[in-house]
């Protein structure tokens, strides 16, 4: 059996905001967000303040806490237009959003890859 993974093919449980939120010692929880800001920064260019990382049960979640930068996702908008799982059930599989996101995390496309496949 597979894993669960977000629209976009990444694992929710290895991601560090979903871990930072599940972090019950306060302090290495602060540590964990700063290291989040530092990297958001680093890796993807964005400029997130520690205030900006906040609690995420995945976004999948129905009524449960999101991180506020994915309220705005264009893949997970549209996924969700669509009713889809994730983007491997997409008949515009891999649009131009999804090929960024596979730029920084070429596993994101072997796991939703493997689902399309493995789709009757």
């Amino acid at each position: 059996m597979t894993e669960p993974v977000a629209y976009c093919g990444l694992v929710c449980r290895t991601c560090p905001i979903y871990v930072a939120t599940r972090q019950e010692d306060k302090e290495v929880q602060g540590k964990m967000r700063a290291e989040i800001v530092r990297l958001c920064h680093e890796q993807y260019g964005m400029q997130y303040q520690l205030e900006d990382i906040t609690d995420c049960d995945g976004c999948r979640t129905e009524g449960g806490r999101l991180f506020a930068p994915s309220t705005m996702c264009r893949i997970r908008t549209c996924a969700r237009q669509k009713g889809i799982e994730n983007c491997a059930h997409c008949p515009d599989y891999a649009c131009g959003w999804l090929e960024k996101i596979f730029v920084t995390d070429p596993a994101a496309r072997t796991r939703l890859d493997e689902r399309r496949n493995s789709t009757p």
